[in-house]
């Protein structure tokens, strides 16, 4: 079986262990729509269809590009020595190599946030999100200027700088590779947003931090609501895809009440981002109630703000795709238009360079099959 043709048997599974289903038949349709659980099939007709390694493997690519190895395999590996099935050995010794990479990552996360709160706030964004998981890179965000944490990194670190795209120039950020760390170190430098058009929000993003524990360490992160809005612009307004953590991570903050919504409204609205803050929740929302029998508990101020819904979204090249044209399009321009509404022409002027970008960025992907100089 190839990668292709059981990627979307490994997408049900994964999201069968992070949302096991109770019976209610999920809302998409369609031949290339988002799999979804039948509500007659429990999950162990699921886990029968990986009994060879190979199957096993492919699971683990997908979860590790989702960022979900350590909320879904441990369930998995209980099932499957519950049933003494075959790959639950296998499953083990995957969780156990994912921990050893978390616990490394963390022991290089921790010092170099304290070394860079030297020369300002540090907080780590995007990284902590996925918890007890970690991302592939370590993002943080600081108000440091810019020519001092390149400082710090390679006086204290021995980091290189990595090759700036015009991508990362436009954003303000810099990666470094640090010796002894497989993790790139992507530093976040007084903005955000795919062309470091946002500024507004940043000052929330400091000032509504929290310091919380994760493993050994405690570490700076963002308040719910700035997560929400990092995460927004992350997946509606840079890759146009989400994962799997995705909606787990803004699931789990909706599902705790642990969002004043009057309050992310208030933070997303004037940055131009509320129409596809509350949609990218409505499409998070539809996936976990396919999977559990309900969605999110969101108030009407999100779900009446949504510009569409989970419907036109496909699962496509092993993630969850969301349309550019026209729908993705459409929010672009609503943010576009609420800068230059708020006199910020220099971050408007910023964000329409994006069309250009991204149009360089297809056209060099296409001829030699990267993007990463541009984008």
């Amino acid at each position: 079986m190839s990668f292709a043709k059981s990627s979307t048997g490994c997408l049900t599974l994964l999201s069968q262990l992070l949302w096991p289903s109770d019976g209610h038949e999920g809302s998409y349709r369609g031949d290339d729509s988002v799999p979804r659980p039948d509500g007659a099939q429990p999950l162990k007709h699921a886990l029968a269809t990986f009994g060879r390694s190979t199957d096993f493997s492919q699971l683990w690519t997908l979860a590790t590009s989702h960022h979900v190895i350590m909320r879904a395999f441990p369930s998995l590996h209980r099932l499957l020595a519950a049933e003494n099935a075959n790959g639950a050995d296998w499953v083990h010794r995957a969780i156990v190599k994912e921990q050893e990479r978390i616990d490394h990552a963390l022991s290089f996360l921790h010092p170099i946030c304290g070394a860079l709160e030297d020369a300002g706030d540090v907080i780590v964004i995007k990284s902590l999100d996925h918890w007890p998981d970690l991302g592939s890179d370590l993002d943080l965000y600081t108000n440091a200027d810019a020519g001092d944490v390149v400082a710090i990194m390679r006086k204290r670190f021995k980091a290189q700088v990595a090759e700036r795209s015009w991508g990362d120039r436009l954003a303000s950020k810099w990666n470094f590779i640090v010796p002894g760390l497989p993790e790139l170190v992507e530093v976040h430098v007084a903005r955000l947003g795919q062309t470091g058009e946002q500024i507004a929000i940043t000052e929330s993003l400091i000032a509504q931090s929290q310091i919380a524990p994760f493993g050994l360490y405690r570490f700076r992160v963002p308040a719910p609501e700035n997560r929400m809005i990092i995460s927004t612009l992350q997946r509606m307004y840079r890759h146009f895809y989400v994962r799997l953590c995705d909606i787990v991570d803004n699931a789990k903050l909706a599902d705790a009440g642990l969002v004043n919504y009057e309050s992310l409204k208030s933070l997303a609205r004037p940055a131009g981002l509320w129409d596809g803050l509350a949609t990218y929740l409505v499409i998070l929302s539809g996936y976990v109630k396919s999977y559990r029998g309900e969605g999110l508990p969101l108030p009407l101020l999100v779900t009446d703000a949504a510009r569409f819904d989970s419907e036109p979204v496909r699962f496509r090249r092993n993630f969850l795709r969301i349309p550019i044209f026209p729908h993705s399009v459409r929010l672009y321009l609503s943010e576009w238009k609420r800068l230059l509404l708020n006199g910020e022409l220099r971050n408007t002027l910023r964000l329409s360079l994006l069309p250009g970008l991204a149009t360089a960025a297809a056209v060099e992907l296409k001829l030699t099959g990267s993007d990463k100089g541009i984008w």
